[in-house]
């Protein structure tokens, strides 16, 4: 690392690209020919699309690649998808794929859009003395947000959707004078952040005019703020499979009823025992998040509400659910996800487009009971490895490879490594002595 300690500067966004790279490389490298050769390395040949990438974000200087795979055969609601998913992470996809081809055979994944309801607020403070005055001042002026706001919501509105509903919530029990308008949304097939900002913000208007116009005994609002919540719990999707747990077992030495019991014991644990939670959860979340970097969407936006609404209860929970009738297993997952098919960069990025086109151009809906399935399958391989064979026999299969780069093993000596480790768990020592085992003899 160098020394130079001149790293702080001013305007530095104001530089050209080639002025960012060369001060960062002056001040954070000392081998400036190398840093510069991997930035340049993962820039794209074609200027106009390498400008729309630089164009996404401030101060980009070059392009971070995520390996892009697919998995085949999911079957939902009976129809077949092969579904795009962007991650890094070790046999994410192999899980899902594999769940996948499981389930094709019982009768795929069924899923339904339970609500499709988004939320914003105007976060307001009023020092009114009785609260019924606002409240009854509220209802009298509450056309007015959706008379006024029409110019807003005209397109949104031929679409199918608009604005919901506006409420006045009284938040005064957890902050001095806070209170909040509500407004819900249904933005169709966008995911509608910058929609809903907006009318959020002519709404506060409508409010600071109609207060100091009024004959309230308090005619001043402080507006603090006016935005979107990612919370979105009314924006929910189920999904669930169902086979009989005879057909569960196949390919291992467990009996159906051991699986049957172990299998929901796994659930219990993880709906019971924080710890497991979010262990549970993030492997979920695994393959929710790879389909949704894959078709433009904002993941961390989903991953936020996923995880606030595992834990509504009071607790944080399992996000999926199962149980047993009759002799067939029930598994499934309810899950908010809010997600758009229009808008953002869905029409700019040229894989993101690519994936959308895989899955037959969906609606929000349809991308909303994909994501949601791939969720379930991927949970679903996990807990069946777990109560079966374990689990690290699989993902340490998937790791060999990442090892075997490591140590720059050839072709033929990765050929000959996969075999060697075929029916033994790959742990890394074992994996740099089984090579240079191999390359001694050679």
């Amino acid at each position: 690392m160098t020394n130079n300690k001149n790293k702080k500067i001013s305007g530095f966004s104001k530089l050209d690209k080639k002025e960012k790279i060369d001060w960062v490389i002056r001040n954070y490298f000392d081998h400036t020919k190398d840093s510069l050769a991997t930035l340049k390395k993962y820039w794209n040949n074609d200027d106009k699309l390498q400008n729309i990438h630089d164009e996404f974000i401030e101060n980009a200087i070059s392009n971070f690649y995520l390996p892009y795979g697919i998995a085949p055969n999911f079957k939902i609601n009976n129809n077949i998808y092969c579904v795009p998913m962007a991650i890094e992470e070790s046999s994410v996809v192999a899980a899902a794929a594999k769940s996948a081809r499981f389930w094709i055979d019982r009768g795929g994944f069924r899923a339904t859009v339970v609500t499709k309801k988004k939320l914003g607020h105007v976060h307001f403070l009023w020092k009114g003395i009785h609260t019924e005055e606002l409240q009854n001042f509220f209802h009298h002026i509450k056309t007015k947000f959706f008379t006024q706001t029409e110019g807003l919501t005209d397109n949104m509105r031929k679409r199918g959707g608009g604005i919901i509903d506006v409420q006045l919530i009284d938040k005064t029990s957890d902050i001095d004078n806070y209170y909040q308008i509500e407004a819900s949304f249904d933005t169709c097939d966008a995911m509608g952040a910058n929609f809903i900002n907006t009318v959020l913000e002519k709404m506060a208007k409508i409010l600071e005019e109609e207060i100091f116009h009024s004959t309230l005994s308090h005619p001043n609002v402080e507006i603090i703020m006016c935005i979107l919540s990612n919370y979105t719990p009314e924006c929910l999707v189920r999904c669930e499979v169902n086979a009989p747990i005879k057909s569960m077992v196949s390919g291992t030495d467990i009996s159906p009823q051991i699986f049957a019991e172990k299998f929901l014991r796994a659930i219990e644990i993880a709906e019971t025992q924080v710890y497991r939670a979010v262990t549970h959860n993030k492997g979920i979340m695994n393959g929710i998040d790879s389909v949704i970097v894959a078709t433009g969407n904002d993941y961390r936006a989903v991953e936020a509400c996923a995880h606030a609404y595992a834990g509504r209860s009071g607790q944080y929970r399992s996000l999926t659910h199962a149980e047993i009738s009759n002799g067939e297993l029930s598994f499934w997952i309810e899950i908010p996800i809010a997600l758009g098919t229009v808008g953002g960069i869905t029409k700019l990025h040229p894989m993101v487009k690519f994936s959308h086109h895989l899955l037959g151009n969906p609606n929000a809906e349809d991308l909303m009971k994909i994501t949601a399935a791939v969720g379930l399958a991927q949970n679903f391989s996990a807990l069946r490895s777990l109560t079966t064979t374990g689990i690290q026999k699989g993902h340490m299969k998937m790791h060999l490879l990442n090892v075997l780069n490591q140590l720059e093993a050839t072709k033929e000596e990765k050929i000959k490594m996969i075999e060697h480790f075929k029916n033994d768990v790959a742990h890394h020592n074992k994996i740099v002595q089984a090579l240079n085992d191999l390359r001694k003899k050679s």
